[in-house]
């Protein structure tokens, strides 16, 4: 019998410098896409999927985070007596019940395999999932939950999968195909950031995971992987050489990496315009960008 997935660990400890000077002081976590913070997509993915608890591995200078998921009785307050019942409603969002979310730090840089094992003693002998809030997903029905019905069909592990250019292989776990039933594909290897004159396809895993208790006791070995680091792809792998399953999901819809300033800006010009309240404006002001830069050619 399949185990209900409830709980979801958002490895949130990375410094963010590739956004510097902003996040001197803010959470990458914090940035926002149109009126949102990343971790906000996140979060509402894992409550679409039926996730109940939320583990959150920090770092220092992650105060921000805990902050915007608490209650601000003195805001709310203020937004009441105006009458702006609209921004009330799009608070109540950002507001978790006391005991829903945890937190533990990572103190030291040591890749996602080390920080997702950091929440070991908060998963116990469960299954869980691991989003990584760089990774956005525009999608009809929500990546998560995508997934979870397939897990409920399959169990065992499930990781979010995506065609790349077979010249962008190093910069992902890249999947070794044992069968390819279309949306699911069964797994017989998984390497992470292969040269593309060595990757076994053009697959990737992307930051969704569901994961048996199993790979928690893999990272508990703390083998060291590529560039040094403990690597969630080689726990995963060795749950492949043990015989367990472990499947890729096509999941349907648009991935953008807001871990990269080109891919972050990408998702704002698409979730603007997929805003009817921005689309008209912001559209006409993107054509009038593009037909001036037409024109300076």
């Amino acid at each position: 019998m399949k185990r209900k997935v409830t709980k979801a660990i958002f490895p949130v400890a990375g410094l963010g410098t590739r956004f510097l000077p902003a996040t001197k002081s803010i959470p990458k976590e914090i940035l926002t896409l149109v009126d949102r913070p990343l971790i906000q997509y996140a979060i509402d993915e894992a409550r679409a999927a039926g996730i109940k608890e939320f583990i959150f591995v920090t770092s220092r200078g992650k105060s921000a985070l805990e902050d915007y998921f608490d209650d601000a009785p003195e805001l709310e307050t203020s937004l009441r007596k105006k009458g702006k019942t609209d921004l009330l409603e799009a608070l109540k969002a950002t507001n978790m019940d006391s005991g829903a979310i945890a937190y533990v730090r990572q103190n030291r840089p040591m890749g996602l395999g080390h920080a997702v094992w950091c929440a070991r003693r908060l998963v116990g002998n469960e299954p869980f999932a691991v989003i990584l809030t760089d990774d956005v997903i525009a999608a009809e029905k929500p990546c998560l939950q995508q997934m979870m019905e397939a897990y409920n069909e399959t169990g065992g592990n499930v990781v979010a999968a995506m065609e790349v250019p077979h010249e962008k292989t190093s910069s992902y776990g890249v999947l070794d195909i044992a069968e390819d039933m279309g949306s699911l594909v069964k797994v017989k290897g998984m390497i992470e950031k292969p040269a593309p004159d060595v990757a076994p396809s053009n697959l990737a895993v992307i930051g969704r995971y569901i994961l048996t208790p199993r790979v928690m006791q893999n990272l508990n070995k703390k083998k060291e992987g590529a560039g040094g680091e403990i690597q969630l792809t080689d726990a995963i792998a060795e749950e492949i050489e043990a015989g367990q399953p472990v499947y890729g999901f096509r999941f349907r819809g648009q991935r953008y990496d807001c871990g990269s300033k080109a891919g972050f800006l990408q998702a704002t010009v698409a979730f603007g315009l997929a805003r009817e309240d921005l689309r008209d404006e912001f559209g006409d002001f993107l054509g009038d960008v593009m037909a001036m830069r037409t024109a300076a050619q």
